[in-house]
């Protein structure tokens, strides 16, 4: 298993979710179709599932080394969660984002393919790296939802159709998200005093990963002081992923950040 079988994958996997999606905006016409659109979105996030479970037996590594290899966790992530949201609420127009979202990833991943190596560095080699990544790619699949969530909301503001839970369900995201962000941290944390002897070094990604965390922790303040101010939400949760989108991938093209440990190999 290398990458050049991931346009295969690729393939499957937007066939599914963009069948099935498709299928539950008509599951009012016959009731079948929405049984058939469910199985279909999952199918696809089945096949990518098998392609990174794949993928990690091939290189004898968790596929969690490079920022494509990260994209392909997101996408899983991300879809998954937006079906849940899906059955739980019945938000279609979310998990459809969710998954515009993670295909325009899948996409990312196609154009430019990667040569992926089975070597992990030393301090790599541990047992809080799988921890680590997940607790941090699980938030910010989580937070990028609870972005899509805002920015469907601004929309129901300017049509005038903006109903109160949709804020609720972005609140409820952000704060599942800010958890694992602090899980995280934490865990990084442990890691980095095991593997250097400080549990923390001002490094690059260290800084930016704790200014994404502040800065969804003032959200959360500033939502608590003041939770009539629903234009205000909507517009700070929809700018302040951007700080996360920089932490994420966006450093790793900074010129301060070359020697950093924590930039991921591209």
């Amino acid at each position: 298993m290398n990458w050049i079988y991931f346009p295969i994958y690729a393939l499957f996997t937007a066939a599914f979710w963009v069948a099935g999606v498709t299928m539950l905006f008509f599951e009012h016409r016959e009731v079948m179709i929405k049984f058939y659109g469910r199985i279909s979105v999952l199918l696809g996030t089945a096949v990518l599932s098998i392609f990174v479970l794949v993928l990690w037996l091939h290189l004898e590594r968790p596929p969690m080394r490079t920022l494509g290899e990260t994209r392909l966790w997101y996408s899983v992530f991300l879809t998954f969660i937006g079906f849940l949201i899906y059955i739980r609420w019945g938000y279609k127009v979310v998990l459809a984002l969710s998954v515009a979202f993670a295909l325009l990833f899948l996409w990312i991943n196609f154009s430019h393919p990667e040569a992926y190596e089975k070597t992990l560095m030393p301090a790599l080699q541990s047992p809080w790296f799988i921890p680590h990544v997940i607790a941090y790619i699980l938030s910010y699949s989580v937070l990028g939802l609870s972005w899509l969530v805002a920015v469907v909301a601004l929309f129901m503001l300017l049509f005038r159709k903006f109903e109160i839970k949709v804020l609720d369900l972005a609140n409820n995201l952000v704060y599942m998200g800010f958890s694992l962000l602090t899980i995280g941290m934490v865990i990084g944390a442990i890691w980095a005093k095991e593997a250097w002897g400080h549990y923390w070094t001002w490094d690059p990604k260290e800084t930016w990963a704790f200014l994404t965390w502040l800065t969804y922790l003032l959200y959360i303040h500033y939502r608590y002081y003041h939770p009539k101010r629903i234009k205000s939400h909507l517009w700070i949760l929809s700018l302040i992923f951007v700080v996360l989108l920089i932490c994420w991938f966006g450093l790793s093209y900074l010129p301060s950040a070359q020697n950093s440990v924590h930039v991921y190999a591209r």
